[in-house]
């Protein structure tokens, strides 16, 4: 179901010195040699191909919600985010939606069909193509039990021709994924929608149009915040679910969106019964400062950009929150964000 749009000259989506900190929900990074943001398959092919030419690494990302990007990024990677692969196809029962789209435009797609399937991704920050990567979950949903088939690109050959592989064979587990062991670009997915009226394509394309007008803001968790919630809010009339009401106001106590961050920045160790925000609580680190950057005083597991916090300041409380939970609970906490150098 991918379909390619009519291509650029590679030279128009290629920008130099591009400041890293505008694409990311930090708004932390230096400027890049080399960054590009293509609009199709074919153009993320054509870019990828023009890096073999020239001897150039890359970098894949998405909306940048979940990376750390470093305050002097290396002048030999092309930095390659692809917010701006945006594709959602309606036929019938099934959806293709490519992997630039926003995680959170699968709450309205389930709102416009009465489907309570997909409202755990309501506010969950971060490109479709990421969460597939990581199986992105929210309480008790994960992108993994909504996706039926996953198209990528395999960069170990040199053809680079689309493949595809189904949900059963992707090892999904707790932020774990097949992609995570392979050289391999996620695209998009499949997702069939069955038992529910069809999506009207006219009304999801609408609200992506809306979307697109964001522009550079795509990164930008307060313009995040206000976009998906003013359509959930739109769509949902004349009463909001009531999952969506607590996801709202679990976000909205914990100031999700009040300062640049990308969320929880470790992963969850289960074995210990607790969750790592509670853990650095009882220690108690809340509020913690260096630099720039803290821990927020709301939320143990969230490490915030409060005055211009360079990557140093953010990795500074990463090492020391680290070592306090080794010392305390005799592990040291696994990252979730994507520190990329």
């Amino acid at each position: 179901m991918i379909s390619h749009k009519e291509p650029r000259q590679i030279e128009q989506f290629i920008n130099k010195q591009e400041k890293l900190a505008n694409h990311c929900s930090y708004g932390i990074g230096g400027r890049a040699e080399y960054f590009a943001s293509p609009r199709s398959i074919t153009e993320l092919v054509e870019l990828l191909r023009y890096c073999s030419q020239q001897g150039l690494e890359y970098t894949i990302f998405g909306i940048g919600s979940n990376v750390l990007f470093s305050d002097q990024p290396s002048a030999n990677i092309m930095y390659v985010s692809l917010k701006e692969l945006l594709q959602f196809d309606v036929k019938d029962n099934e959806w293709f939606v490519s992997a630039g789209i926003p995680m959170s435009m699968l709450a309205l797609a389930g709102e416009l069909i009465q489907s309570e399937d997909f409202q755990f991704t309501h506010l969950l920050p971060g490109s479709f193509g990421a969460g597939i990567y990581m199986n992105a979950k929210y309480y008790h949903g994960q992108i993994g039990d909504v996706i039926s088939r996953v198209y990528y690109l395999d960069m170990a050959e040199p053809s680079l021709e689309i493949k595809s592989i189904p949900v059963e064979e992707c090892k999904y587990g707790y932020k774990q994924s097949i992609f995570q062991e392979k050289p391999w670009i996620v695209l998009g997915a499949d997702i069939t929608v069955e038992d529910y009226p069809s999506l009207s394509e006219t009304e999801i394309e609408s609200i992506l149009e809306r979307y697109m007008l964001m522009k550079d803001n795509k990164s930008n968790l307060m313009q995040f915040h206000a976009f998906f919630s003013g359509e959930m809010k739109r769509l949902s009339q004349p009463e909001t679910p009531i999952f969506i009401q607590e996801i709202e106001e679990y976000r909205s106590k914990n100031k999700h969106f009040i300062n640049h961050s990308c969320g929880s920045y470790f992963k969850n160790n289960y074995d210990i019964g607790q969750s790592i925000g509670a853990l650095v609580d009882h220690l108690q680190m809340k509020g913690t400062t260096y630099g720039g950057a803290m821990i927020s005083p709301h939320h143990g597991n969230m490490l915030i950009n409060v005055n211009d916090a360079t990557a140093g300041d953010i990795l500074h409380l990463q090492r020391i929150i680290s070592e306090a939970i080794y010392k305390e609970y005799g592990f040291i906490p696994e990252p979730e964000v994507q520190i990329i150098k």
